[in-house]
């Protein structure tokens, strides 16, 4: 097994995702797509443009005393070539007050043929090209955000299971490879009526197969983020 290209960045990797999960300091998540934040805009009667955009997150990323709690920022591909109105580019900004950026790496969910509607998340595709990129860039960590749901008719399915924890940990081997500390998210949605029994037994399974994709991908675990669902009972569940 060829390990040359995670070992290169072995200690940067651990000494990366222990500065982001240090008590006391969370991740700022500004990573929503263009449509997303559109609709975020909507709200507040702001246009949809990129110099809008770039001033939204000029005014987050320069709030008073944000690397007191701060310390990573995920950023939208687009934000990671933007300047604050001074000229200073984003990346360098927040590397100033120790805050590290990371990239939202994926490219969405489409349905799974053959399932009652379970996704799996695109964007492995050229993900290596890319992470070097943004590396260069000066991202030091990723996210890719998988989906499953749970239903009263077996959802999440094995197949579905297999086919997330499969995309994840190549998710997350490819962007070792290439220095990034991969936010390992298998999101097991709230939406239904199940219990919090049944969340738990359903995200256990999720997370076995998770984590049993990434030991055979040769993740390494100190060098990653893992970012689980929280178990609670469905939004509709009537017990609560």
């Amino acid at each position: 097994v060829n390990m040359e290209s995670k070992d290169t960045y072995k200690e940067e990797l651990i000494a990366t995702a222990r500065a982001i999960a240090r008590p006391g300091f969370g991740i700022l998540a500004a990573d929503e797509s263009t449509g997303t934040i559109g609709k975020r805009f909507d709200g507040i009667s702001v246009v949809n443009t990129e110099p809008n955009r770039r001033a939204y997150r000029e005014l987050l990323f320069t709030a008073p005393d944000v690397e007191k709690y701060i310390s990573g920022v995920i950023m939208f591909e687009e934000t990671l070539d933007q300047e604050t109105k001074d000229g200073t580019n984003f990346v360098e900004l927040l590397k100033s007050k120790d805050v590290i950026t990371g990239i939202k790496v994926d490219k969405g969910v489409v349905v799974i043929g053959g399932t009652d509607d379970e996704t799996a998340t695109q964007g492995l595709d050229k993900l290596g090209e890319r992470c070097a990129e943004y590396y260069n860039k000066g991202a030091r960590f990723a996210k890719w955000r998988s989906v499953l749901k749970i239903s009263k008719d077996g959802c999440p399915s094995e197949m579905a299971i297999a086919e997330n924890a499969h995309g994840l940990a190549r998710y997350a081997s490819i962007c070792q490879d290439n220095g990034l500390v991969p936010i390992i998210e298998p999101e097991v949605l709230c939406d239904g009526t199940h219990t919090i029994e049944e969340c738990a037994e359903a995200s256990e399974r999720v997370y076995a197969g998770v984590v049993k994709a990434l030991q055979d991908q040769k993740v390494l675990l100190e060098g990653s983020l893992l970012k689980p669902n929280m178990i609670t009972p469905g939004k509709e569940c009537e017990e609560r």
